[in-house]
């Protein structure tokens, strides 16, 4: 039987415990603060919210919180996107993602990331991914698990798992396993 869906909050909580320990190595009370007022955060909060939302048919409701995540988070997450527990915006200006884009779990992205369709495409982001500044990832891709994309990569082919990319366009530079 498949695991439940996580609820809203468990889905705020996890990627705030994920910002933390990213940003400042635990999720000790006081990092979960500091976590919870830098920069990119509120933008996960609006987009769980809207997420939410989004799977309640409350798409007015949606639009708004999609509003303030541009408004306010200085970036773009279409109402569609899908990503699992543990997702972290270190900062979110400039960072863009397709409505259709679909994550796993403990996705990072770095700010000025742009995870978008092509031809009516988008990618698809396994779990442990990270993707770093000014990366674009794009089209009907596949990330695997535990890729690591370099700043300023563009990724245009799918990547196997534990892979690490880099350049234009991206090429595996390094691999685990």
């Amino acid at each position: 039987m498949a695991d439940p869906a996580p609820s809203l909050g468990g889905l705020i909580a996890s990627d705030l415990r994920a910002k933390a320990a990213w940003l400042y190595g635990s999720e000790r009370g006081k990092n979960l603060l500091k976590a919870a007022v830098t920069d990119g955060t509120f933008a996960m909060f609006m987009y769980r919210l809207m997420q939410f939302c989004q799977r309640r048919r409350l798409a007015p409701l949606a639009m708004v919180f999609n509003k303030l995540i541009i408004w306010f988070g200085g970036c773009v997450i279409g109402r569609g996107a899908d990503f699992g527990p543990a997702l972290v915006l270190v900062h979110s200006l400039g960072v863009v993602i397709n409505t259709s884009v679909k994550g796993g779990r403990h996705v990072v992205l770095e700010h000025q990331v742009t995870i978008g369709a092509e031809r009516d495409e988008s990618p698809v982001l396994g779990d442990e991914v990270f993707v770093g500044a000014g990366a674009k990832v794009l089209g009907g891709i596949r990330l695997g698990n535990d890729v690591r994309v370099g700043a300023n990569a563009v990724v245009l082919n799918d990547v196997p798992d534990g892979a690490t990319v880099a350049g234009v366009p991206a090429r595996i530079v390094a691999s685990r396993g």
